[in-house]
């Protein structure tokens, strides 16, 4: 018989929260869509940020690229000179839900994030609500990151999960299948009304 759920767990990014570097190069590349793309593919490209996300140090990540695009050293210095201004809004959606699991005393809620241990401060410091979180692991803090198993394990491990009576909310499927590698239930983020529905399929009483 399968266990209820009991511990549900949240990435942040994307689910709970709006990031994007489109809002500091949008207006750099004065509009151009295509010129900005192509930077934030190939210069301050995605897995390039992820790398941070898993504790590697911001300044030597923009030296080291730097070295290898000085054409675009003032764009480059941007990236995590202004990332302040890539934090958007709080998703209120998904907001509502968290609070309502929040009120729900049979629940334990957990957070797991790929977030650069440097800029974790100004997450806490802008959304009050991550206080809601009996806690939260931090990828940046640990030297690992989503999708690998490690980090995973860190998160039950440190928190005394129940693996088998565990939910894992992300908008990453990369990061859905890593969590289901190691036994977490997972529920593909895409919107607040999905998440929602896919929510009470599982049992969970909102």
């Amino acid at each position: 018989m399968n266990k209820s759920i009991s511990t549900i767990i949240f990435d942040l990014g994307g689910v709970l929260i709006d990031w994007s570097p489109e809002y500091v190069f949008y207006d750099e590349f004065n509009g151009d869509r295509e010129k900005m793309k192509w930077f934030l593919n190939t210069v301050c490209a995605w897995d390039w940020n992820e790398n941070q996300d898993a504790g590697y140090p911001l300044a030597s990540a923009t030296e080291e690229r730097i070295a290898l695009f000085p054409e675009y050293e003032s764009l480059i210095n941007m990236y995590y000179g202004r990332w302040e201004e890539m934090l958007g809004h709080t998703h209120l959606e998904t907001l509502e839900i968290l609070k309502q699991l929040v009120e729900n005393p049979h629940y334990r809620l957990l957070a797991l994030t790929n977030w650069s241990g440097e800029t974790w401060p100004k997450a806490i410091a802008k959304f009050s609500w991550l206080q809601w979180f009996e806690g939260i692991l931090v990828s940046g803090n640990e030297g690992t990151r989503k999708p690998y198993p490690e980090i995973y394990e860190l998160l039950i491990d440190r928190f005394n999960v129940d693996r088998e009576a565990s939910l894992f909310i992300d908008d990453s499927l990369r990061n859905i299948e890593g969590s289901e590698a190691v036994g977490l239930k997972g529920i593909h983020f895409s919107n607040a009304d999905s998440l929602r529905n896919s929510l009470i399929d599982f049992g969970i009483k909102l």
